[in-house]
């Protein structure tokens, strides 16, 4: 009997299914105002201890949440910040997008995912980050078009920064690995395994990002006397596009003129090129080199010989430019990677 009195006691403080708690109704039964309430459940607030644990206490029960939309419009700030994407086929890109959902929990930040595709377009998609007063835009990996561009030279309330590409543009910071240094490592790379026809793979142009890894590797091979022999291009960063991209190229080139070495834009499309090989029974017939270094690259049969980003240390600084009042302006950064040995970099004599 007793069990079941504890038990209707229990169930009497709730409010009724369905009915939404507001600040109000826990203010009514701790016998405190509204204010109080908010105080409560507001880090660094002036109230006494005791009083928040009671006021707390009281809320749990009766299943009382704090309204964050509500409490924004009187601290100006969302604890929110839109996550700009458009190539969620890229599985570096997924990796950036975990590490910089989670590095901004840790710091009390919510996100906002805008995926930008062709259904989707950019101009949509930021005007939705204006109207929920975002307090910050991070651009992953994003190309940046005419769209953005644009929209981000306009809203000047809204910090923003890029992340993993240089910007292009004066106004808009970014902190990326630095992929010219990157790419002339590459070249010497090849060049010491004694190669001279030697190519490149692109993903998707874009006239406002800059990678800079083509324009390091091209300049490091022309220094010791090697034309970049082609650019092959793939419309987006998949496996697919990668593997189609190779395969145009060996049927319409013959064996004997082909390339000896790829360096690949980034790792997906190097795996897409080394499969394209296994289906042409060229295995390990031209040296590949991607960009990333994706848990896949490490597979046994891929054995990726790729360029690592310092994601950890990009995002966190990246961060750091819109969160931090005393970072935001900073200029931008531009990181050293590490080359990763593997074994692709080898190829086997036609």
């Amino acid at each position: 009997m007793k069990s079941k009195i504890l038990l209707e006691t229990s169930k009497s403080v709730r409010e009724p299914q369905g009915k939404k708690v507001t600040a109000k109704d826990v203010a009514e039964r701790a016998g405190v105002s509204k204010w109080t309430v908010s105080r409560a459940f507001t880090d660094g607030a002036s109230i006494a201890p005791d009083v928040k644990k009671t006021v707390r206490e009281i809320a749990a029960e009766m299943g009382y949440t704090p309204n964050l939309l509500a409490r924004s419009l009187s601290t100006r700030s969302t604890q929110l910040i839109a996550l700009v994407v458009d190539e969620l086929g890229n599985p570096n890109q997924l990796r950036t997008l975990d590490v910089t959902t989670r590095q901004l929990q840790a710091k009390g930040y919510s996100t906002l995912l805008l995926n930008i595709s062709p259904e989707y377009s950019p101009a949509t998609a930021l005007r939705l980050a204006d109207q929920f007063q975002v307090d910050g835009i991070i651009f992953l990996g994003t190309t940046l078009k005419h769209e953005l561009i644009q929209f981000a030279q306009q809203v000047k309330h809204i910090p923003l920064v890029v992340i993993l590409r240089n910007s292009g543009e004066a106004d808009i910071p970014y902190v990326s690995t630095d992929g010219y240094a990157a790419g002339a490592e590459i070249a010497d790379l090849f060049l010491a395994q004694g190669y001279s026809r030697i190519g490149y793979m692109a993903g998707p142009l874009s006239e406002r990002t800059e990678l800079r890894r083509l324009e390091g590797f091209r300049d490091r091979l022309k220094e010791r006397g090697i034309d970049l022999a082609t650019v092959m291009e793939a419309a987006h960063y998949r496996r697919e596009e990668g593997m189609q991209a190779l395969l145009r190229y060996m049927e319409a080139t013959p064996r004997a003129g082909r390339l000896e070495a790829i360096f690949c834009e980034n790792d997906i499309l190097a795996i897409g090129a080394m499969d394209a090989l296994v289906l042409s029974n060229a295995q390990n017939k031209i040296a590949i080199v991607g960009f990333d270094d994706i848990e896949l690259a490490n597979a046994p049969s891929y054995q990726l010989t790729t360029f690592r980003q310092p994601i950890e240390y990009l995002v966190g600084e990246a961060i750091l430019r819109i969160v931090d009042p005393e970072m935001v302006g900073r200029p931008s950064l531009m990181a050293p990677g590490t080359l990763v040995i593997r074994a692709s970099h080898r190829r086997t004599p036609w």
